[in-house]
């Protein structure tokens, strides 16, 4: 085994054509940490906006660097012999990166509580698409609104990657549930459970929604001012949960003076979370969708994809083959 690996990387921060492969070096393992050889990893929000110069960029200390959060894979190293984690186990999980390298590489080195078993209904592809998403829907839907029966939660860009699983978790706890989305989507976010579904570019959402109890916003005002236009079906008194960091910074004061609660929301690496999420996805409570699969070498283009912002479900970028 040498000390180094394949991955992909940028020695400056800048646009999509920043990213290339090289050999570097393994990252180390230390106290609980587990290392996991990287079948395929997930493209996210996050690692474009990075990549670009925003994000978590303040936090890369020296180049290359390595980004990426999602990886599913296989275990090579844990912590100790009776460690609930085995080697040669499949697991998927969530990085730290920049504060250290991440999941577009051969092997990554995560903290225990940042990894589990794979879903057993689901191939590496698919749950490398999972993570960051899955857990920012489950804490929006379910830690921070309480959704529960009879509530009715708006969902905007319910086909993209965290937003088709808010849609199938709000669904789940009975909600009745809209979403917006674009025109060739409808049909999809209907078929996750969302009994009203609006064509953005044919409806205006505040005209037609009705009143809401919870705005679960994917989108914020860098589009159409669609956060502040959100305001005006929330009821008073009722939530709305802003995700994409950065994109909405008047939000606290707009909704405080219509009598609205307010909050932005990052999710955070839980083992115990996404253990949960596995048993819903092999129950067939929640599934997910792989819009694009691409070798690691094509990194670029799946960083152009998310960019785009008109991704059906996630990116994923595979690493390796699967093991036999």
């Amino acid at each position: 085994m040498t000390d180094t690996m394949r991955a992909l990387v940028i020695d400056r921060t800048g646009d999509a054509d920043e990213l290339h492969l090289a050999e570097v070096g393994r990252p180390t393992r230390i106290s609980d940490e587990v290392v996991v050889r990287v079948i395929a990893a997930g493209v996210n929000p996050i690692d474009v906006k990075t990549r670009a110069g925003r994000g978590t960029s303040a936090a890369i200390t020296g180049y290359p660097a390595v980004l990426g959060n999602d990886f599913a894979g296989v275990v090579e190293h844990v912590p100790y012999a009776a460690h609930p984690l085995h080697v040669g186990d499949r697991v998927y999980g969530s990085a730290r990166p920049p504060r250290t390298p991440g999941s577009f590489a051969e092997f990554v080195t995560v903290s225990s509580m940042s990894v589990a078993p794979m879903p057993a209904s689901l191939g590496f592809v698919e749950a490398a698409a999972l993570p960051i998403a899955a857990l920012t829907a489950w804490g929006a839907i379910v830690d921070v609104a309480r959704v529960h029966d009879g509530q009715r939660v708006l969902v905007h860009a319910g086909a993209g990657g965290v937003g088709h699983l808010a849609v199938q978790l709000a669904a789940y706890f009975g909600a009745h549930v809209t979403a917006t989305c674009g025109p060739d989507n409808v049909e999809f976010v209907q078929g996750l459970g969302a009994q009203h579904v609006i064509d953005y570019r044919a409806e205006r959402f505040e005209e037609v929604a009705g009143e809401q109890d919870v705005v679960i916003d994917l989108i914020g005002n860098v589009k159409d001012d669609t956060g502040s236009r959100s305001l005006d079906v929330i009821r008073h008194g009722g939530l709305i949960v802003n995700v994409p960091t950065g994109s909405w910074p008047t939000m606290a004061d707009e909704a405080a003076a219509r009598g609205i609660r307010a909050t932005g929301y990052s999710c955070s690496p839980d083992a115990r979370t996404l253990a949960v999420l596995t048993r819903l996805v092999d129950d067939g409570a929640l599934r997910v969708h792989v819009d694009r699969e691409l070798p690691l070498e094509r990194g670029a283009e799946a960083h152009r994809l998310v960019e785009g912002g008109h991704v059906r479900g996630k990116v994923v970028l595979r690493v390796a083959p699967d093991p036999e």
